[in-house]
């Protein structure tokens, strides 16, 4: 049976390690140049190593992203770059540029290279081209509905290995190719730099009327008439599966450790679940539920089951629902005195009732009752920016558990 890998973004090294942690079978990050998020924290060349050692120890992969659409200019330093990464045992490139693929070619002839959904890969001829120029997969866009992307995968080399979204931002324009930020900000969403003007509040403005200003939309406030719902395709792995996606892609390199970890988690219980029983397999609530409990939009599941309606924008707000507080993560626990060594993330009380929650686990509620800072004095609050405090735990945990609360109304 096709068993797709995990796979899931690396903002920075914290996150590239929550990702595995709680889950992804791969990790994709950017590197200081050549990748498409130029405002992310990005990866030193020491940085992806220590990710490499993180990942290969416990079996996973890390891919690194050369997906800009690139000027001549760009192209300076690439050669070197890719000799590098090379070097240092990264698993594949992603790439969207044809140029960009030959330098791989010449100077790492035998890197994987994966083809970025910014080449907007919509049919198996162009699949098949890639494949005739050594590469291994296509992320495919994101404008295909599902029964398109069977097509392909029938119509492809099986050693050929398609990779799609399944979670995520969704963008205005085709698989991120936009022009709206360079427009607006000279700001060049294609070479890293997007400064997410689809997001922003819109009204309508009519020829003679220069100055009088209409909602495009039924609301006195204005409308986000750009501003689309996030993908999230939990409820359907087993269409996925079905239709012989290689890897399930989450989008989200500039979202928290917190988000990465919650979303990774949810996917991961729901894929294993799926696998244990396919004939018997019944999605669960509770996995979409702790999605939920992760800063988001509001979800749709995209192209996947045909052309978008009218639904699939967001034209109130650009907002995320946020419901939880990422309160902190465990550093140790002390199986003797049942203290956990934890490093806050937001303000904690004694008093609070949380939730804590790991790796293929449930979660478990609790009154925080009684806490201490690092040299052991009591306090009734926590209130600095990663502050290591100590917590009188009601179960056990473990390292790299969270602990997050309901957000006040």
């Amino acid at each position: 049976m096709n068993r797709p890998e995990l796979l899931a973004p690396a903002g920075d090294i914290e996150k590239l390690k929550m990702a595995i942690v709680y889950g992804a079978d791969a990790v994709y990050l950017g590197g200081e140049a050549f990748g498409l998020r130029a405002s992310s924290k990005n990866f030193s060349i020491d940085e992806i190593k220590e990710g490499l050692e993180f990942a290969h120890s416990r079996g996973r992969r890390l891919y690194v992203t050369l997906n800009i659409i690139p000027h001549n200019e760009d192209l300076s330093g690439l050669p070197e770059y890719l000799k590098t990464l090379d070097e240092i045992g990264v698993d594949a490139v992603i790439v969207s540029d044809p140029g960009v693929v030959s330098v791989v070619k010449e100077i790492a002839p035998n890197m994987e290279i994966h083809i970025s959904t910014q080449a907007n890969t919509t049919n198996y001829l162009s699949a098949n081209f890639w494949h005739k120029i050594g590469v291994k997969r296509i992320v495919l866009a994101r404008e295909l509905s599902i029964n398109e992307i069977k097509e392909i995968i029938d119509k492809i080399p099986p050693e050929l290995e398609i990779e799609t979204f399944i979670h995520g931002a969704m963008c205005i324009s085709y698989s991120g190719r936009c022009l709206l930020s360079n427009y607006m900000t000279h700001r060049d969403a294609n070479r890293g730099e997007c400064a997410q003007s689809c997001r922003w509040k819109y009204n309508l403005v009519e020829e003679k009327r220069p100055d009088e200003y209409y909602p495009v939309y039924e609301d006195e406030n204005g409308t986000y008439i750009f501003n689309s719902k996030d993908l999230c395709m939990i409820e359907h792995i087993p269409e996925l599966v079905e239709a012989g996606v290689k890897s399930f892609k989450i989008e989200g390199r500039m979202k928290s450790p917190y988000y990465v970890a919650t979303v990774v988690r949810s996917y991961r219980m729901a894929m294993d679940e799926y696998f244990a029983d396919p004939a018997n397999y019944k999605f669960n609530e509770k996995w979409l539920e702790e999605i939920k409990k992760a800063s988001h939009r509001d979800h749709t599941t995209g192209f996947y089951f045909g052309k978008p309606t009218g639904n699939e924008q967001l034209y109130t707000s650009s907002s995320y629902i946020r419901t939880y507080d990422f309160l902190g993560l465990v550093l140790d626990y002390d199986n003797s005195t049942s203290i956990a060594t934890v490093e806050q993330r937001n303000r904690i009380f004694v008093g609070n009732e949380i939730e804590v929650f790991g790796p293929n686990k449930e979660h478990f509620n609790q009154v925080i009752e009684k806490m201490w800072d690092k040299a052991n004095n009591e306090i009734d609050v926590a209130p600095h920016a990663q502050q290591i405090i100590k917590i009188k735990m009601d179960k056990p945990v473990e390292t790299w558990d969270i602990i997050r609360k309901p957000r006040e109304e």
